[in-house]
């Protein structure tokens, strides 16, 4: 297979996919041969072909993942097409269990509250609900509480492309 069929392949999955995808997922549905630096470089060409050209798409990197997305440059356009959602606002206690979690990650229930002094309950549900923490498996001690992760869509809030984008506590 010709090294311009595989980038092809790649930005096909990337677009049908939608959603963050690793080096070594790509890799497996390629299924050649190909170190994961290969399809690195690959996808690097990507998104320098997309930058140098002022594509309407553009490929990002959220941690160990990519993902295909608009270019924020044409957000107004494609607001005009598609009807925003409504926002929702969160509340104090929401962000400050968000900021804990993102900073403390993995954490489960039981140290989110002892770190805020009070129930976490409602607002662990309203972040699983808005997408911005996964439940990311469970402590093997008595209980086997649940631990909680902030998601990509997270990251993508923030507009950073890694946890260690965040700013440093003091």
């Amino acid at each position: 297979m010709r090294r311009s069929d595989i980038k092809n392949i790649i930005e096909s999955i990337m677009f049908s996919y939608g959603e963050p995808i690793t080096i070594k997922e790509l890799n497996l549905a390629i299924n050649e041969e190909l170190a994961p630096k290969e399809i690195e470089i690959m996808l690097e060409a990507l998104i320098k072909e997309y930058k140098e050209n002022d594509r309407g798409i553009q490929i990002i990197k959220l941690d160990d993942k990519f993902q295909m997305c608009s270019n924020e440059k044409y957000a107004d356009y494609i607001k005009k097409i598609i009807e925003p959602s409504k926002k929702r606002v969160i509340s104090q206690a929401t962000l400050e269990t968000l900021v804990i979690i993102a900073y403390k990650q993995p954490i489960t229930k039981n140290d989110i509250e002892d770190l805020r002094g009070v129930k976490c309950d409602k607002v662990l549900k309203t972040l699983l609900d808005n997408g911005l923490i996964y439940e990311a498996g469970r402590l093997n001690k008595t209980g086997k509480p649940i631990i909680y992760k902030t998601t990509d869509e997270f990251l993508k809030i923030l507009e950073i492309e890694s946890l260690k984008d965040l700013p440093n506590i003091v």
